[in-house]
């Protein structure tokens, strides 16, 4: 049986020790050893030929595959009706920006001179300020593109080299495209215009170099500011169209965590005027930054959890305005208002990887993971007062989300399997967990939505455009990226103001997806 239903369980759960109750905090979870390194080939169909850089680049783990051998890539208790207050921390103060913050041009092959941004309104500007959009759905406004592509794919109108390699996606506010990656062994954000031509780079800190090196968190921009957070835990926040230093701090090094495995790839959360961040460690799973200085304004009590590689969504259900994400053995729910730590749900991974942006729709979170955990989970938020339980409602093992992401439209989840399913793109209903379809497409990997289509993107840079339908998987449209590049294609897709703008290694591809006036 492949979806289990739990009609009436309830799974709330006792919370840990109270911070300022116990004499230390409980340590966190020793830091999982990473896997023996194992150079495989990933499995190819006959009609997709693997990509020559890949398979030379991505070391992974020995795992389990279900149905057809492909190899799998590692990247990349909660019921009290007590109001918890946060031990008394003296907020770090905000620390120097990095010095020449602002990089020499020559950093970069395909740079203008810095000058005015974009002279859009705001009504104008392409507007997807963070990452997978303004509310974390990952659905796109944009009408009016194309149903089908030339059998070449869409036109490409430019390339922009010289960002970079890592896996963030993008952001864009002001008239310019975001992004974050490696550059001489530094984190670099770049700011693209809309033709494609770099106009600044800051530092970010110590590049991330070891296993999957690159970026992984994309910059999130909250009117006029931009703030960014390195795998190393750097966090800065700068002015977004200018790129001049605001304030920086570690926030490893601020709240006493270790690093993980793979190394932090959380992109943040404004909520207000706080800036959310998921450390883990001994001081806080979660804190609340003042967006404007840095100086912390509340924290969540330790779980004795390392964090985990998800990003945060805010949500409001009965009254309560909830912040919820994954860190490496939970999905956990805190007060947005005070840090109180409201839930824990134990969920646990092969090398503790939870990399899952949660899904929020009428009193319900769905989280997937891959890694031979337990696949999909729908729970139910059950408020009652101050306290919040959860309740599982089904649970699946057609659907082990890697780190593709899943969208949910029309009371329908689309996503990539990892393991599970025969790492096909997979359709399940929202109410029952219910597998729709099943199908291999372009191939694992990550997807966005815009004007009822699927636009997929495969770890082997396939690019596919399928109807969103329960009724059946048709790719209606499919092309490869240009050659160039190296390592897989993790990076998620964006379709906003009518492109698609696919990031892969080192480049910034955009795609003109708007249909024309007479057709498409």
């Amino acid at each position: 049986m492949k979806s289990r239903v739990y009609p009436f369980a309830s799974f709330g759960l006792l919370l840990g020790l109270l911070v300022g109750c116990s004499g230390q905090p409980p340590q966190p979870t020793a830091e999982p050893e990473p896997p023996a390194d194992v150079v495989e080939p990933l499995a190819t169909p006959d009609d997709d030929p693997a990509t020559t850089d890949l398979e030379e680049s991505l070391q992974v783990p020995d795992t389990t595959i279900v149905e057809e051998e492909i190899t799998p890539e590692d990247a990349l208790e909660a019921e009290s009706n007590m109001v918890v207050e946060p031990p008394t921390l003296t907020p770090p103060e905000a620390t120097d920006p990095p010095e020449s913050a602002v990089i020499e041009q020559e950093l970069a092959p395909q740079v203008t001179e810095p000058r005015q941004p974009v002279d859009l309104t705001e009504s104008e500007a392409p507007y997807w300020p963070r990452f997978h959009g303004p509310t974390g759905d990952n659905l796109s406004p944009d009408t009016g593109l194309m149903k089908q592509w030339p059998d070449d794919g869409p036109p490409l109108e430019w390339t922009a080299e010289g960002i970079g390699n890592g896996y963030s996606s993008v952001s864009l506010a002001h008239g310019l495209i975001y992004t974050a990656g490696n550059l001489d062994g530094m984190t670099v954000i770049s700011a693209i215009d809309l033709d494609g031509q770099i106009r600044w780079q800051v530092e970010n800190g110590q590049a991330w170099e070891a296993s999957y090196a690159g970026t992984r968190g994309t910059p999130t921009i909250d009117g006029d500011r931009l703030y960014h957070q390195s795998p190393l835990g750097n966090l800065i926040c700068i002015v977004a169209t200018t790129g001049e230093p605001v304030w920086a701090m570690n926030t490893l090094e601020a709240f006493d965590a270790e690093n993980i495995t793979w190394a932090l790839a959380e992109s943040l959360l404004i909520d207000g005027d706080h800036v959310i961040t998921s450390p883990g460690g001994n001081l806080a799973s979660m804190a609340a930054l003042n967006k404007h200085t840095g100086e912390i304004v509340w924290i969540t009590e330790p779980t004795g959890d390392q964090a985990g590689y998800a990003s945060p969504v805010l949500v409001e259900h009965e009254g309560l305005r909830i912040i919820v994400t994954m860190n490496a053995k939970a999905v956990i729910g805190v007060d947005a208002d005070s840090g109180r730590l409201l839930f824990r749900d134990p969920w646990e991974t092969e090398h503790y990887v939870n990399a899952f942006m949660p899904l929020f729709h009428d009193g319900r979170v769905f989280v997937s993971t891959g890694y031979g955990g337990i696949g999909s989970r729908l729970l139910q938020l059950e408020v009652s007062g101050p306290t919040v339980s959860v309740r599982h409602v089904w649970e699946s093992d057609e659907l082990d989300n890697q780190h593709g992401g899943v969208i949910l439209v029309d009371g329908y989840l689309y996503g990539s399997a990892h393991q599970f399913s025969g790492a096909r793109w997979v359709c399940l209903d929202w109410e029952t967990g219910e597998l729709q379809w099943g199908e291999r497409g372009v191939g694992r990997g990550s997807l966005t939505y815009a004007d009822g289509m699927l636009y997929l993107f495969s770890e082997r840079s396939r690019v596919g455009l399928a109807r969103a339908t329960p009724d059946e998987f048709e790719l209606i449209s499919e092309f490869r990226l240009p050659p160039g590049g190296q390592g897989a294609s993790w990076a998620h897709p964006v379709v906003i103001g009518g492109r698609l703008y696919l990031r892969y290694d080192d480049r910034l591809l955009a795609y003109r997806v708007r249909a024309e006036e007479n057709g498409g």
